[in-house]
């Protein structure tokens, strides 16, 4: 068995879909250990990649330049208006074409698209290419953006014209995948595919990080540590638990004395959460970290995780996170919207509360919090969702169509 993953993300700097692009390769390489895996990189940032620990027999890295001459964004703005056509979505989907499109095409029983962000370039990348019908296309979020729950993108002419085009490439595809039951659903309604999309959760793999202790860690001095590493944005509310601990503080003792929340906000509100909490000192707010500080933290220094899903009303996405923090075995508490593609994967309603409810929220952090200080014990709030077993069984199903 021949395959050929080509990634755009594969950095260990902290982003979600570095961390499960890397893990992809190794959970890919445990299910077909004697097949021929191949990689090629088209890299839109620079970052730590450490490619040594990935498990594949060879890597092709290509930089791709996302800045346009100036030439292309005046033909944008002329092409946007008179044809509803992005110039410069162009010029950047031939970019990441080029080196597509020396690819032997051949030489694999498979191929696996994956993206990063929100603008599917790699995928886009293979309108009228040969490759295509030989393609697995995985597509992390939802496509065009407007169809984000929480995006404030509109439904333009540009955009339909983006849809239309991702709208070919789907149903020319050998294949296509998503994360989530939510997001399959919905990706199968919008593009009408021929192929129902299938479901590939998530994974991560310990083995191709190097989760060395990290000096500059967040070291807590209380019994009981929570933590939330990550943004606020698409909906999500921070604000909603922060509020709730607080009055927890204010009402239990025993929470007051023995208990902390660390928050690390990769968002431009830091400023306001540092300001808003200054004087609180059961709360601390700090700057980003990378993701082998994050880890590290999270491993040996948090008891209680906490996963914010995008919101208000609807996540039809797979938070990055979700099988990182399953690995740790510790528990969690989910805030998110009514329809949630977590809600159908926790196997306890106590990990998981609704955002539109202060109550709930309040109620399960205090049990959470109670529980723990009496027990450490490990916990499976994912059962075997995100198992090598799962893994494999999903991906065979797959492959087999």
């Amino acid at each position: 068995m021949n395959f050929l993953v080509i990634a755009q993300d594969l950095r260990v700097s902290g982003t979600s879909e570095g961390v499960v692009s890397r893990s992809f390769l190794a959970k890919l390489r445990m299910a077909y250990p004697s097949a021929i895996i191949d990689v090629l990189y088209l890299k839109i940032h620079t970052g730590e990649d450490e490619l040594n620990l990935l498990p594949v027999d060879s890597i092709n890295s290509h930089v791709i330049n996302l800045k346009a001459p100036f030439f292309i964004k005046w033909l944008n703005r002329i092409s946007t208006r008179l044809f509803n056509v992005s110039s410069y979505d162009n010029y950047i989907h031939k970019l990441f074409s080029k080196p597509i499109t020396k690819v032997d095409c051949k030489e694999y029983n498979h191929v696996f698209v994956r993206s990063s962000g929100v603008n599917h370039e790699t995928i886009l990348a293979l309108k009228g290419l040969p490759i295509l019908e030989k393609a697995i296309l995985n597509f992390h979020d939802p496509y065009p953006f407007f169809w984000y729950p929480g995006s404030n993108r509109k439904l333009t002419r540009v955009e339909i014209s983006r849809l239309k085009k991702i709208k070919s490439i789907v149903q020319l595809s050998k294949s296509c995948i998503s994360p989530s039951k939510l997001l399959s659903n919905d990706l199968d309604l919008l593009y009408e595919s021929k192929n129902k999309f299938h479901v590939l959760p998530h994974q991560y793999d310990t083995s191709v990080f190097n989760l060395k202790e990290k000096k500059e860690k967040h070291k807590s001095n209380k019994r009981l540590s929570i933590s939330y590493h990550g943004s606020v944005q698409f909906g999500r509310n921070l604000d909603v638990l922060l509020d709730s601990y607080n009055e927890l503080v204010n009402e239990v003792t025993e929470i007051k004395a023995h208990t902390d929340v660390s928050i690390r906000l990769k968002t431009n509100e830091f400023e306001r959460f540092k300001k808003k909490y200054l004087n609180h000192e059961n709360i601390h707010i700090l700057e980003k970290a990378d993701f082998l500080t994050s880890s590290y933290e999270q491993m040996f220094e948090s008891d209680i995780i906490l996963i914010l899903e995008n919101g208000p009303e609807i996540s039809n996405i797979l938070v990055g996170k979700a099988p990182f923090v399953d690995a740790l075995k510790k528990p969690v508490l989910i805030l998110a919207p009514e329809v949630s593609e977590l809600r159908s994967i926790v196997k306890d309603e106590k990990y998981i509360a609704t955002y539109s409810n202060k109550t709930e929220i309040k109620e399960k952090l205090k049990n959470l919090i109670l529980d723990r200080l009496n027990s450490n014990e490990e916990v499976s709030v994912f059962g075997n969702y995100f198992s090598d077993d799962n893994f494999k069984n999903q991906l065979e199903r797959i492959l087999e169509n």
